[in-house]
């Protein structure tokens, strides 16, 4: 029976900025959520202190007795550090800070609205089977030093003397390591940190009832604030997805060894985007990744969670949220109040692969607490027939506002402008937008 050696991170782990005035508010659409990409995998960094719940999320596909993953943890871990959660925890956390589309309409020129102020609202087996797995890791340098089996997991905690014996120690026990893992391994036992390694219970995951793999959580204490990745990158067939979900208390999370850059954010785009959100969104972010050289992480969202403006979904409760890790976030839930203004979200995408993030993560948590949403804006036109000055100003600006969001649109995506002005029908537009003739201006009621 084969498994696979890798971490859970894996798979297998020129903007037109809207008007001012716009702000934050406006009719929520579409999201971007995780489910565009392939080989997308999720983790939520729970941190205070030194104090770390991790969450991770395994985008495996195919017969579960598989599967198997090997991550190394600062510290040794007892049964009670690991947890079973739900999927659905991931999915809202996901939904809440996706990327999003939201649109506007236009007013009457001739009678704009005045202005006003927005408020922020036991492994199996024999005992002497077990024996001889512990005298045959003992021979290799491998301590298995501890045991569990949690939820549908079996898991192991081990510590080594050196990287062969620990990868002679894997394949021997149905792990498939590949070429170079031995050096990566190496790596990490020169930290002097363990390996936390789980395969599916099949037993276990039939009584539970569960079709699908759970995510895992692990709770520890280190001052390390890192995220390991070079391990899944071992056998991985190409670049892969990571979103990573950053609970604090403080404010934004940032990368330390790599730059962390914003998602362009509030550009206006043609309105047939609204139906093809999906793939702008991937286009987009393919481009994106191609002009940073695939070597950053990309800020989606930082905000707390007391509100949001517009809201792609509700807020954690408090309660979502310290299943999640965020143990300090306190209050009681109720429809007004749901999140929870101490616990601030930053959510990271990354799409990375062996070449260009040669280093494990290492993270921050700073103190800025400015709001910041991945954002895409759609205008609808006013269609009024109004005849006073400024009707006649807004009508002849059009076209060049929608040249902008074309051009916008290529700039982003790398799509061909021209067939972007052809799908706009652009010079319908234009021709529609044509200024009335000058006699036409004199006798006005």
């Amino acid at each position: 029976m084969r498994r696979f050696l890798t971490a859970a991170l894996t798979a297998a782990v020129l903007v037109a900025a809207a008007r001012t005035a716009l702000g934050f508010c406006g009719f929520y659409v579409a999201k971007a959520d995780t489910r565009l990409f392939n080989q997308a995998s999720q983790v939520v960094l729970a941190r205070d202190g030194d104090r770390t719940v991790l969450t991770m999320a395994n985008d495996f596909k195919g017969d579960p007795k598989e599967f198997a993953i090997v991550i190394p943890v600062p510290t040794f871990l007892q049964k009670e550090q690991i947890h079973v959660a739900e999927k659905a925890l991931l999915d809202h956390l996901d939904a809440y800070s996706a990327p999003r589309l939201v649109e506007y309409f236009d007013e009457d020129p001739c009678h704009p609205p005045y202005p006003m102020a927005m408020a922020a609202p036991n492994v199996g087996g024999s005992s002497a089977e077990g024996r001889l797995e512990k005298d045959r890791a003992k021979s290799l340098g491998v301590k298995i030093e501890a045991q569990y089996t949690v939820g549908e997991y079996d898991i192991l905690i081990l510590s080594a003397k050196e990287s062969q014996g620990l990868e002679t120690w894997l394949i021997e026990n149905g792990y498939r390591v590949p070429p170079g893992a031995s050096r990566v391994l190496g790596s990490y036992l020169k930290q002097g940190m363990r390996f936390f390694v789980a395969k599916v219970n099949l037993e276990q995951q039939s009584k539970l009832g569960f079709t699908y793999l759970r995510p895992i959580q692990v709770a520890y204490e280190s001052p390390k604030f890192m995220l390991p990745i070079r391990l899944g990158m071992v056998n991985a067939a190409g670049p892969q997805e990571l979103f990573i979900y950053a609970l604090t208390r403080k404010g934004r999370v940032e990368t330390t060894n790599y730059r962390t850059v914003r998602l362009p954010s509030d550009a206006e785009v043609p309105l047939f985007v609204k139906d093809d959100f999906g793939p702008f969104y991937k286009a987009m972010f393919s481009q994106q990744v191609k002009k940073q050289d695939m070597r950053t992480l990309f800020l989606e969202y930082a905000w707390d969670m007391a509100w949001c403006d517009p809201c792609a979904a509700d807020p954690l409760s408090a309660a979502e949220l310290r299943q999640l890790g965020a143990f300090w976030s306190g209050g009681t839930d109720s429809a007004s109040y749901p999140g929870a203004q101490n616990v601030f979200l930053t959510r990271l995408h990354l799409r990375y692969d062996a070449v260009h993030f040669p280093e494990d993560l290492v993270f921050q948590e700073t103190a800025d607490r400015e709001n910041f949403q991945g954002r895409f804006v759609l205008r609808h036109p006013w269609t009024g027939g109004g005849t006073c000055e400024a009707a006649r100003r807004y009508r002849r600006e059009l076209p060049k506002r929608y040249e902008t969001q074309a051009e916008t649109l290529a700039s982003l995506t790398g799509w061909d402008v021209s067939k972007i002005r052809k799908k706009m029908n652009l010079a319908a537009s234009t021709k529609e937008a044509k200024e009335d003739p000058w006699w036409k201006q004199i006798w006005t009621d």
